[in-house]
């Protein structure tokens, strides 16, 4: 399911920062920050669901739950050293 972290832009890299307690993001709005929520707690099947609709937002939250240097990476893209 993962997807390149290119496809996350630098304002969603921000909310799920502030999601998980991280330092360098802000609050999104109610609709986004339940969103990040629920793709934080989804099983596979449900997760693989939901990033057909929110492919950014469920590859960033997967950075960040996952991937051994995810946080760091969203830390990049928010901060506009990667590409988004």
């Amino acid at each position: 399911m993962s997807t390149p972290n290119s496809i996350v832009p630098s304002e969603t890299a921000r909310h799920v920062l502030w999601m998980f307690g991280r330092e360098g993001g802000y609050r999104p709005g109610s609709f986004t920050q339940r969103l990040l929520e629920l793709l934080a707690h989804a099983d596979n099947v449900n997760m693989a669901k939901l990033a057909l609709s929110y492919p950014a937002e469920a590859e960033a939250v997967r950075m960040a739950q996952y991937d051994e240097d995810g946080v760091a990476r969203l830390y990049a893209i928010a901060s506009g050293e990667v590409a988004a």
